[in-house]
């Protein structure tokens, strides 16, 4: 600076404290005087090396904006440049580590660290389990997780101390966030997902007040960004020792049906580990999917609640075990431990983030000798979705469950698709209760999520008979019929071998014209019922006419032939009752190339559940 000039107030604002003296020499930048405005303070800072000359104003004055604050000079005999032992040294010293308000965030959020509970984290060791931030951290990508709410405490201060809530109950008991998952496969936008892990060894993973309002939180998040959800679901339910919380019975709580809501909205997949018990496991039973390991119970009731409601006396491990959760249906993905329920819900997650441009496959020509040329032999019709689906791709869904249906996610050229399959090995593939459950359900997760459906049929149909009835069948299997007539996404049909009556239209959306494309196979067969019944029923007075033994035995050959022969793909496909007949070789390629030209339409519809 070379002349005197003045520093002006930039705001109306009154003047707190002088940082320097008149005769001071200060730097260009330096703090001169702070002033206070909005109750706020502003440090108001040289425009260049001067000199102080004068104040014009005292501390407590009001200043208007444009108001001269103080004179300066230039520096030194003729303006001369400022030696640095001229300047003021009064500058406070460098921190040597974290200012004590951020050193108090790290050791406040250090709290919710695993390795601040050691004995705990033992404990769950110790049970050949995970805690929750280590299933989070082998789920989402490094780095990626962003946790919500990692500093409630559970809501019971009028009973513990603040210490001893922070150090044993972090996060209430719910760690909650949103991370990554696949991102290296489907890119970050695409892979972001929702993640809520209960922490057994809080609480025993309660649920809690400042808990459910985690989780509602996160809830709105996904349905609001239209985020898949992960869910691990492990503990005994409500918490009744929140004292905090100024309520009787919590039955006014949002979550179950915040979470209900995101049905057919986004991905929701559930992951059991441990003991999962009420309201644990209501939350579980909604997801989309059920990822279990064999070490797991899951039950409506925990050992508690069935004491108390005077049903007997049972331990966690009678209540739920997996073998028979498995078996009813409630498992979809049965895992040995945690580590493969991570990697199966990764699997699961991937087939709802996009496509992939990379794939392999099994050598198709093995898909020729994949149905025995007897048509009465049984085979493994795994074998065959192996074969049509990308390899390593496949993932079956309820496996011990409905077992003459078979389904699963998988991808045909890096396109994830639906896998409906007949299952020769149980019932000859006849359709009973709990596989007509399974398959409609399966059509209605492929539909909400716009997955293209593959069916390969091979079946007598509908399973018949007292005992069948007995199973409400007419209600179950008519559920396959009403979810396949509000599909909005393609359909394509595939004939293996049998195709016979409803049961076979079932398995093609309703009729074998339903599918955008349906094809058989060379061994494939088709009649309004199972063909040795039809000749039986049909053929009954030629039959009769023939006394028992070889000349009836005979007879009743023949005519079965004759329907064979009137049954057979290619007499069919000359009707035009299917499209075409393909070499089982090429069915991948077939497969391809109708998805390719396949587009997902307008959602169906409302309808009324059969059962």
């Amino acid at each position: 600076m070379s002349v005197t000039s003045f520093l002006h107030a930039p705001t109306s604002a009154t003047l707190v404290e002088f940082l320097v003296r008149p005769g001071e020499p200060v730097r260009a930048g330096q703090p001169l005087l702070v002033l206070e405005a909005m109750k706020m303070e502003h440090e108001i800072c040289a425009p260049a090396d001067a000199v102080v000359h004068e104040w014009l104003v005292t501390v407590g004055d009001l200043v208007a904006e444009g108001d001269a604050l103080l004179r300066l000079g230039p520096v030194g005999d003729g303006g001369a440049a400022l030696a640095e032992s001229d300047v003021a040294t009064d500058v406070p010293a460098a921190h040597t580590g974290p200012r004590a308000d951020l050193q108090a965030l790290f050791d406040r959020h250090s709290l919710t660290e695993d390795a601040a509970r050691p004995e705990a984290v033992a404990r769950r060791h110790a049970l050949g389990l995970r805690t929750a931030r280590e299933n989070i951290a082998d789920l989402c990508d490094p780095g990626s997780f962003v946790e919500y709410g990692a500093l409630a405490i559970a809501a019971q201060s009028s009973r513990r101390s603040l210490d001893d809530l922070q150090r044993h109950t972090p996060a209430d008991g719910i760690v909650t966030g949103i991370g990554s998952v696949n991102s290296a496969w489907f890119g970050e936008e695409a892979s972001r997902c929702v993640v809520m892990a209960y922490d057994a060894t809080v609480l025993a993973g309660t649920q809690g007040a400042r808990n459910h309002q985690k989780t509602d939180r996160l809830l709105g998040v996904a349905l609001e960004q239209r985020l898949p959800v992960v869910l691990f679901a492990e503990g005994g339910g409500g918490r009744p020792g929140d004292t905090d919380w100024p309520v009787v019975a919590g039955l006014h709580l949002s979550t179950f049906a915040s979470h209900a809501r995101l049905s057919g909205q986004v991905p929701v997949v559930g992951i059991a580990a441990g003991r999962c018990f009420a309201g644990n496991a209501a939350l579980l039973g909604c997801c989309d999917v059920i990822i279990a390991t064999r070490s797991s119970n899951i039950g409506m009731g925990g050992p508690a609640m069935i004491e108390g409601g005077g049903l007997g006396v049972y331990r966690p491990e009678e209540i739920g075990p997996s073998e028979i959760q498995s078996r009813n249906g409630v498992i979809d993905v049965l895992v040995e431990d945690e580590a493969a329920a991570v990697h199966a819900a990764r699997h699961y997650l991937s087939f709802f983030q996009g496509r992939v441009s990379e794939w392999d496959w099994i050598d198709p020509l093995a898909l020729r000798e994949a149905v025995p040329e007897s048509r009465v032999r049984a085979y493994d019709v795994r074998a065959v979705m192996r074969g049509v689906a990308d390899a390593g791709s496949l993932l079956e869904l309820r496996e011990g469950f409905g077992r003459s249906v078979l389904t699963a996610l998988a991808r045909i050229e890096g396109r994830p698709v639906g896998l409906l399959a007949s299952n020769p090995g149980h019932l000859g593939g006849a359709i009973d209760a709990d596989a007509a459950d399974k398959a409609a359900r399966f059509v209605q997760l492929c539909d909400v999520h716009g997955l293209p459906i593959v069916s390969l049929i091979d079946t007598p149909g509908f399973l018949v008979g007292p005992q069948a009835e007995a199973q409400a069948q007419v209600r179950h299997v008519s559920r396959l019929f009403l979810a396949a007539a509000r599909k909005r996404v393609p359909w394509l049909a595939v004939v293996l071998r049998k195709a016979y009556g409803l049961g076979a239209m079932a398995l093609a959306g309703g009729s074998l014209h339903a599918p955008m494309a349906t094809a058989a196979w060379p061994t494939g067969e088709f009649g309004a019922m199972g063909l040795e019944g039809a000749v039986r029923l049909g053929y009954r007075k030629e039959l009769e006419a023939q006394p028992e033994g070889p000349a009836r035995e005979a007879l009743f050959e023949r005519l079965l032939a004759e329907q064979v022969a009137r049954g057979a793909a290619l007499n069919i496909a000359q009707t035009l009752e299917i499209d075409t007949v393909i070499d089982p070789a090429d069915t991948r390629d077939w497969l391809a190339r109708g998805l390719a030209s396949a587009k997902v339409g307008e959602p169906g519809g409302r309808y009324v559940d059969a059962w």
